[in-house]
């Protein structure tokens, strides 16, 4: 499987990483669950309708992070990435936490996709 980053994601990333020490051992880990199972996984995944793009978008609801042990199982963070079956890729769209912002950018997904 191969794996990009949008440069928004990167940005994502390094803010959080501020906050959140272990985030980037933390999202290692999801790359190698994305590895052996790419496509969502209702309920710690799903995929994000209404989009009117061809490309498969996918919301992780459920990321297990370090740094947020004991916060409760609904607060956390959230990764938006689109999974090409076709090439074997998986593209990092966004990536936040849930108390500072509740729904995914779907202009930053249009955006990029269409």
């Amino acid at each position: 499987m191969i794996f990009c980053e949008l440069d928004e994601f990167t940005k994502d990333l390094n803010t959080l990483r501020k906050r959140f020490r272990t985030i980037s051992e933390d999202i290692e880990v999801v790359k190698m669950v994305l590895e052996v199972r790419p496509d969502e996984t209702p309920p710690f995944s799903f995929r994000i309708d209404g989009l009117k793009i061809e490309t498969c978008v996918i919301k992780v609801k459920k990321i297990a992070c370090r740094s947020l042990m004991g916060r409760g199982i609904n607060s956390g963070l959230r990764l938006i990435y689109a999974y090409s079956k076709e090439e074997g890729r998986i593209t990092l769209i966004e990536l936040y936490f849930k108390g500072d912002k509740n729904v995914e950018g779907k202009n930053r997904i249009v955006k990029r996709f269409r």
